[in-house]
């Protein structure tokens, strides 16, 4: 498995460990069965992200923290140069780079992702995570499927929508997408 994804796994453990739950406890809080859990745990199975928010609040801690490991300190503003965010390949169909995961208590999540073409994958990987989200298209077109509902974006488009509701995206045309994708 993917060393971020272990990576990732540890700290999560680490900081249950430390807040004194058990991972029985934890999987029920999180709404998810004891074994899975244990394998997002142990690092063996990707952990959705929007699992990973959920876990971000209940611990009280930045998401930035448990995605990449170090605490935010910036607090007037960051910058983060052009393809210097903080990358997130946890899966193959997407990748993330956090846009502000150096900044202190912030009230937004956001995201520049990138989703490779994949005609051969017929089956969207969906994910939901409290809150609300906007995506806005910069490059490509991508089908986004928002509980069952399907709407086409072309370079330019932006949604906004519910993000406790299954969601996915994907690449059309056969060509590479890019979108900004704030999660509040």
């Amino acid at each position: 498995m993917n060393e971020q994804i272990k990576q990732i796994a540890e700290r999560i453990k680490e900081i249950r460990e430390i807040s004194g739950i058990s991972a029985e406890t934890m999987a029920d809080r999180l709404g998810v069965p004891g074994e899975k859990y244990m394998l997002y745990e142990e690092g063996e199975t990707d952990i959705p992200v929007g699992l990973i928010f959920n876990i971000s609040e209940l611990f009280n801690v930045e998401l930035s923290v448990l995605l990449g490991g170090d605490n935010p300190r910036l607090r007037i503003y960051s910058i983060v140069r052009n393809g210097k965010g903080l990358k997130l390949e946890r899966r193959k169909q997407y990748k993330y780079e956090s846009l502000a995961f150096n900044f202190m208590h912030k009230k937004s999540e956001p995201f520049m992702v990138t989703i490779d073409p994949n005609p051969e994958k017929t089956m969207l990987e969906f994910n939901s995570h409290p809150g609300q989200e906007f995506n806005y298209v910069i490059k490509g077109t991508m089908l986004t499927v928002i509980d069952g509902h399907e709407v086409i974006l072309k370079e330019g488009d932006s949604i906004y929508f519910d993000s406790g509701y299954n969601h996915a995206m994907k690449a059309l045309n056969n060509e590479q997408v890019k979108f900004l994708a704030i999660v509040v």
